[in-house]
């Protein structure tokens, strides 16, 4: 029998709990309706999330999102509900979503949606150089 949209996400445990790590998903995908119109809006949504104990299931992502598709929702009102969804599944450390809808009416709209636990906070940027320095001696 065929995958069917369902609303549940599954998780399962951090390997590496212990670590901040990003996990960035692309769902390029995404439909559901204007709830004016009837008519499809498509967006691409990126779900960038640092984990505490739990990572969501990919293919239970895939059929959580397919469940919008024949669902009258805002583009702001379905991206926050993602997130609360994804932030009530996983309980993650940081989540970003990010909402690019494509043009409708010569008019793109992103929403850009973020969570975080009460008081974390990221480890600081290491900038490694694109290149190795090079030795000013010549063997």
């Amino acid at each position: 029998m065929p995958s069917q949209p369902n609303k549940t996400i599954e998780t399962f445990p951090n390997p590496s709990p212990g670590r901040d790590y990003f996990v960035q998903i692309e769902v390029p995908e995404f439909t559901c309706l204007c709830p004016l119109t009837g008519q499809p809006d498509f967006a691409t949504f990126q779900i960038s999330y640092v984990p505490e104990q739990r990572n969501v299931e990919l293919k239970a992502l895939k059929l959580y999102m397919w469940s919008y598709r024949n669902e009258g929702v805002f583009h702001e009102a379905v991206t926050n509900k993602v997130v609360d969804d994804l932030v009530a599944a996983l309980e993650p450390r940081f989540l970003r979503v990010t909402a690019k809808w494509y043009v409708r009416g010569g008019i793109f709209t992103t929403v850009v949606v973020e969570h975080r636990q009460p008081g974390w906070q990221p480890a600081s940027v290491v900038e490694v150089p694109l290149q190795a320095p090079q030795s000013s001696t010549r063997g």
